[in-house]
């Protein structure tokens, strides 16, 4: 069985944090002013601006994991993601013996998965992660030989720059696949009905009448095409085409993953550590030319090198594209879209408008919000900041429980100060940073919200009067640690590149935004502060 968040054990861990956030809001906001009477204790819910972006195509090569599958959503639409990658050999310029014949020819990808207990015989039961779809999903898979050369670097900017794939880029790909499709097997869960199944491989040997069984954790295992492994690799072995990692990735281009909808079945989209994944060539031969008995042998090909996640989108809902194609950047949206991949983000205005002069209430514009100025003069010790928003479950439908989002500064594209400042750690690099948060909080059946702390943000801001009041992004995330941008393929007048955390991530959610009709879940900035009574 599998569940459709990335990872369950963040949902289990939601608890917990909920309750160390709470413990925090406690800690922070009081610090400093228990016994003071010269202090009061207030807080500022501020105005806020946001509004939705769509993101085009972007940058998708070499990301740390990627997706492979269909993943039909009730608020945004249909995600097809294929992917190619390059590959390597384990040990380059292998050498075969005499009569060399292949047995198997095996490709394997392990997936996320979490052990969840194992019987009297030592045979485990797993549940998948980073799995989205229903269980009974099927797509169909082919993987070809891939006929794309991919350049680790850019003739364009004369080698001195790293060569970039975008998500746009399938058709390239698919046009100069290679031949027919190499996961022949005659069981079609391997290829037509492919699914992504739970359960534990295991294999045994017997020698010298003891068994010896391998278990392996769940994962991809195809069984390829064994005649093109025979002319490709052991045939060529004496070509020099194997004979180093430069030869031969030129002429083993690598492999193509392509998905299609199997017939009437509802489909799944998997997340993917394909770095992990491998070919193993299984072959016999003869141990001398006089000796009749025959040993085992194997070649190793990793799935190595550059690669690019190639992401269609279609049957995009109208909501969601008008929404994305008629933003309010005045007064911001009523909702707000995150969608990854080629997807949508929100960018976020703090502070509201600049009208009067340094005094926040008088003269002309000084290029400051006057909110900001009014509290820049203020003398505000500020305890804590937090942009708070609630999700629209009703439009977000089978997305309503998306595990995180991620914000920063989008102006620098780079983090924000609390992201950074927020040391804490958790047993997944998925939940970590649990101050900066993010994390979704189920505050009720019908409610679900997440809270981003933005204190240093805020403290820098008012303390530092000659930082920027710079523009926020905020997107859905698959890690918190990858903080790096991707490139847009064609830069627009509002970003020019987009967190690569939103890149990597299938799922989408969708916010109330700060012009909600409903002003209780409407996208919100809580200050808490002290002031002196003096």
């Amino acid at each position: 069985m599998f569940n459709s968040s990335f990872f369950k054990k963040i949902l289990l861990a939601s608890v917990a944090i909920s309750l160390f956030s709470c413990d925090k809001d406690i800690n922070t906001i009081g610090d400093g002013i228990v016994g003071d009477d010269h202090f009061g204790f207030e807080k500022l819910t501020s105005e806020v601006v946001a509004y939705n972006q769509k993101i085009s195509a972007v940058q998708s090569n070499n990301l740390p994991v990627n997706a492979l599958g269909i993943y039909d959503t009730e608020a945004f639409g249909t995600t097809t993601a294929n992917f190619n990658t390059q590959v390597a050999l384990q040990t380059v310029a292998p050498t075969f013996g005499n009569n060399p014949v292949i047995e198997s020819v095996v490709l394997t990808i392990p997936y996320f998965s979490v052990q969840k207990s194992i019987d009297v015989n030592g045979d485990s039961t797993y549940e998948l992660d980073s799995i989205y779809g229903p269980s009974d999903a099927k797509i169909k898979l082919s993987v070809y030989e891939s006929g794309y050369f991919m350049r680790a670097l850019d003739p364009d900017t004369g080698l001195k720059e790293t060569q970039k794939y975008y998500t746009d880029q399938n058709a390239d790909f698919d046009n100069v696949k290679v031949g027919a499709r190499l996961n022949n097997s005659t069981d079609v869960t391997e290829n037509d009905a492919f699914v992504f199944s739970a359960a534990e491989y295991k294999s045994s040997v017997t020698t010298d009448g003891v068994t010896t069984v391998t278990r392996t954790k769940p994962g991809m295992r195809l069984n390829l095409n064994k005649s093109y492994f025979k002319t490709k690799i052991i045939d060529a072995a004496t070509s020099g085409k194997l004979a180093t990692a430069d030869t031969f990735r030129d002429y083993f281009r690598g492999l193509y993953f392509k998905v299609e909808k199997s017939g009437s079945s509802p489909s799944a989209l998997a997340m993917l550590n394909f770095r992990e994944g491998k070919i193993t060539i299984n072959y016999k031969e003869d141990t001398s030319v006089t000796d009749n008995s025959r040993v085992d042998k194997s070649v190793v090909i990793n799935l190595t090198g550059n690669t690019v996640s190639l992401l269609q989108e279609s049957n995009s809902k109208p909501a969601y594209t008008a929404a994305t194609t008629n933003a309010n950047k005045t007064t911001g949206d009523e909702k707000l879209y995150l969608k990854g991949g080629q997807g949508s983000m929100a960018i976020v205005e703090l502070f509201g408008k600049d009208l009067y002069g340094s005094d926040g209430k008088t003269g002309a514009p000084n290029g400051v919000a006057d909110e900001l100025d009014v509290i820049r003069s203020s003398g505000w010790l500020i305890n804590e900041a937090s942009l708070v928003f609630h999700a629209d479950g009703t439009t977000s439908g089978n997305d309503a429980k998306v595990n995180r989002i991620y914000l920063y500064d989008v102006d620098n594209s780079t983090v924000v100060r609390d992201h950074s400042s927020d040391n804490t750690t958790a047993t997944s690099i998925k939940s970590g940073k649990i101050i900066f948060s993010g994390l979704l909080n189920k505050t009720s059946e019908s409610d679900n919200t997440y809270k981003i702390r933005i204190t240093d943000q805020i403290r820098n801001l008012i303390q530092n009067q000659d930082s920027t009041n710079v523009r926020l992004g905020v997107v859905v995330t698959e890690d918190i640690n990858t903080i790096s941008v991707s490139k847009l393929k064609v830069a627009n007048s509002t970003i020019e590149d987009v967190a690569t955390a939103s890149v990597m991530s299938p799922q989408g959610v969708v916010l109330y935004g700060s012009k909600a009709v409903n002003a209780d879940k409407r996208l919100k900035l809580e200050i808490y502060y002290t002031k002196s009574n003096k």
